[in-house]
């Protein structure tokens, strides 16, 4: 296991370097020029030239590189154009917030996801498989962004039952587990949840019908075990990919959710996102893809992990 556990790391190490490249080269590759947005109409060539070399825009590229690199290792990831602010700052406080929500919708789309996908594969080609894989690829095809909308024109416009926007009465510095936050976190959540009970339940579906047709249920039912123990051990088989596709899913939540975030104004890392793409601010639009992407590597390591100690024939592989 210990074996197991250092040959992961160690692999992760080149995804990483990996990643941080071709996150430098696609902002980088963007056109557009990054300090329009706070220089002014009629600005000097010698304000250009100084802030050109504060922001570190007059080097090569790969001096670029090497120090963001340099910097984001001991955790500055520089600063804001457009606030002025520490980029580390404002990237972990939309991480947290993104973070709360998109856990949220996973356990949702992973429980609902889950019921639909035993039920569908224990009753095949019945009108619950039907009603089951039904619901499933509607949550994969409907756009999220127009479900969102939906949502917010029933239930806060139309029926007022819920808050269409924000997160929480008094904002996300605030946050508190109660219902007065928590009922406007529901919107976002279930509009999250949709695609990976979807994914979820297919997947799970495919799984418990394959698991099922094998020869070792046959024998376990033959030697008499109760449908209860039967369904143990399917279970059993079906955890570690279903809890790596759950994995995956928080993993895309949290990087994909910038449509959701925007409908909803909720302050996360997809409505920090969106906001520094139109501003053009480079150094949080770095930071911002960056810890997204290392968040998504670790918790790719972190799965494998779970997997191997719920199948141990993972890590003797």
């Amino acid at each position: 296991m210990i074996a197991f556990l250092l040959r992961r790391i160690v692999y992760t190490l080149p995804i990483m370097a990996g990643v941080a490249l071709v996150c430098f080269a696609l902002v980088h590759l963007a056109p557009g020029d990054p300090l329009v947005s706070i220089l002014p109409p009629d600005a000097s060539a010698d304000l250009q030239a100084q802030l050109r070399t504060l922001y570190g825009f007059d080097r090569s590229l790969p001096e670029q590189f090497f120090t963001w690199v340099w910097r984001a290792v001991q955790g500055d990831l520089g600063t804001s154009i457009a606030s002025n602010r520490p980029v580390a700052t404002e990237v972990m406080t939309a991480v947290v917030n993104t973070l709360r929500l998109a856990v949220v919708a996973t356990l949702i789309g992973f429980f609902f996801g889950c019921l639909f996908g035993f039920v569908a594969g224990y009753f095949r080609n019945s009108w619950l498989d039907r009603g089951a894989s039904l619901l499933s690829v509607l949550g994969v095809s409907v756009p999220h962004y127009w479900l969102g909308m939906v949502l917010v024109i029933v239930f806060a416009a139309q029926l007022n039952w819920l808050p269409a926007t924000g997160a929480g009465p008094g904002g996300s510095d605030n946050w508190a587990w109660d219902w007065a936050h928590i009922q406007h976190m529901l919107l976002p959540a279930i509009t999250m949840s949709v695609i990976p009970m979807g994914i979820v339940a297919r997947t799970v579906r495919a799984l418990v019908a394959e698991i099922l047709a094998q020869e070792f249920v046959v024998g376990l039912r033959a030697k008499g075990l109760t449908h209860l123990g039967v369904f143990r051990h399917v279970v059993k088989n079906a955890a570690p990919t279903a809890l790596a596709v759950m994995g995956l899913q928080l993993g895309y939540l949290l990087g994909g959710s910038i449509l959701i975030e925007t409908v909803f104004a909720w302050p996360g890392t997809g409505f920090l996102l969106n906001s520094a793409i139109f501003q053009r601010d480079l150094p949080l639009l770095q930071g911002t893809i960056l810890v997204l992407a290392m968040f998504f590597v670790v918790l790719n390591v972190i799965v494998d992990i779970i997997q191997s100690l719920l199948d141990p024939r993972i890590a003797r592989s």
